[in-house]
């Protein structure tokens, strides 16, 4: 059975390409547009990663992280994120958020395939 990925990310540019790297290795691919729309996908969805970037609009993906982690059945979902930042700081505050990983944009899509495989259960 194969396994899913939630990929949450404003720009549509962004989610094809994920969604090309993630179903060419064999994935199925949910994908959001922002943090509520990732949040309201969880209700239906469980997947068994999700890949979020950091700045959207309506809510970014540290309000989404902290709600995905606020739900006691989504706290051992593994988290990657996805963005242009690199700071310290902000790696930090996605970790305290809930991240499980971080990866810079653009992105090596094996480097990504890769680490989704890591992280899955």
């Amino acid at each position: 059975m194969s396994k899913t990925v939630l990929t949450v990310d404003d720009s549509r540019t962004m989610r094809d390409m994920l969604r090309m790297a993630l179903i060419d290795a064999g994935f199925d691919v949910v994908q959001a547009e922002d943090g509520v729309q990732g949040l309201e996908l969880l209700q239906e969805t469980r997947p068994d990663v999700i890949i979020t970037d950091i700045n959207m609009p309506r809510m970014d993906g540290y309000g989404f992280m902290q709600g995905v982690r606020a739900d006691a059945q989504n706290r051992g979902i593994p988290i990657l994120v996805l963005t242009t930042e690199s700071s310290p700081e902000k790696k930090l505050r996605a970790r305290d958020a809930g991240a499980t990983g971080w990866i810079v944009k653009p992105f090596d899509p094996k480097k990504l395939v890769d680490a989704v495989n890591r992280v899955a259960a």
